[in-house]
């Protein structure tokens, strides 16, 4: 299955089959109480321009349509609890669920997620830190993202060890030349930057996720052929990473604009994309 759907995603979710996907990612609204946008321009030769590149060519910049969101939620826990209840149930029984959150909501989220799976289904805290934008001068910079991993049974889950990728000693001489080389697995800190701005990664949503990041989540924590799902898709990076990987995937957003990006960069993998808000679901051509 590579499909994208546009709906409400409880609403969407509740009509699929229990039991149906091994592996969850959920990158919902962080509730940080502002309207999520991303500046996007677009350079253009002109001999007028503002902007100077390279041998001395100039350029004139113009403002790109840019997908907005609001991010605020006056209860953020009853909007979320039904989603993630919807997760459990959908989750196969060695399946993980994984939800990405900020400083803001996760402390909140993580006892309701103990209240739903179980204290014992949580396996993993997982920080993912990066050193990228403006620094506070009246507090410590914020400057990590939050991952909580929990399991349908907490003895009985995918976790593929030798897929996990490799990252370099941070005193290679210490570790002797055949580990150096071999590099080590990490620990529940992950260090990666976010999509650069210059990058072509970069699509141009809001609060895009580096492919990076899920990559290393589909590859430890699914298996090739199997089905990743995630209802708060966005940008679609999720989708990217499972198809790369040789994974199916199931996309829901309900936003026109995501639906929108996710059609352009998944097009190489061609999905079946659905209008579920339709009074009639609509397929349509990836």
């Amino acid at each position: 299955m590579r499909r994208i759907v546009q709906a409400e995603c409880l609403e969407y979710i509740r009509t699929l089959p229990d039991a149906s996907f091994p592996l969850i990612y959920l990158d919902p609204p962080f509730n940080t109480r502002k309207t999520q946008q991303r500046r996007r321009i677009r350079a253009v030769a002109d001999e007028q321009g503002s902007r100077r590149g390279f041998g001395g060519k100039r350029y004139r910049t113009e403002a790109l349509e840019a997908p907005t969101y609001p991010d605020r939620y006056d209860d953020f826990l009853a909007f979320l609890a039904p989603r993630l209840e919807q997760a459990h149930r959908l989750l196969t029984s060695s399946g993980s669920l994984f939800v990405h959150l900020d400083y803001r909501e996760v402390h909140y989220v993580k006892v309701l997620l103990d209240q739903i799976f179980g204290r014992k289904s949580f396996i993993n805290e997982i920080i993912w830190a990066y050193d990228y934008g403006g620094r506070s001068k009246n507090r410590w910079p914020a400057k990590h993202d939050t991952l909580l991993w929990y399991a349908k049974h907490p003895r009985r889950y995918t976790f593929n060890y030798e897929a996990i990728d490799r990252i370099p000693y941070l005193a290679p001489k210490m570790a002797g030349p055949e580990k150096a080389s071999r590099g080590k697995t990490p620990t529940d800190v992950w260090w990666m930057t976010i999509v650069p701005t210059s990058s072509r990664e970069k699509t141009g949503y809001p609060t895009q996720k580096p492919l990076k990041l899920l990559e290393r989540i589909v590859r430890v924590h699914s298996n090739p052929g199997e089905v990743v799902l995630d209802f708060f898709a966005g940008s679609g990076t999720t989708g990217e990473a499972a198809a790369r990987n040789g994974r199916g995937f199931l996309l829901i957003d309900q936003s026109p604009e995501a639906i929108a990006i996710m059609r352009r960069r998944l097009a190489a993998f061609e999905p079946e994309i659905i209008v579920a808000n339709a009074p009639h679901p609509v397929p349509q051509a990836g």
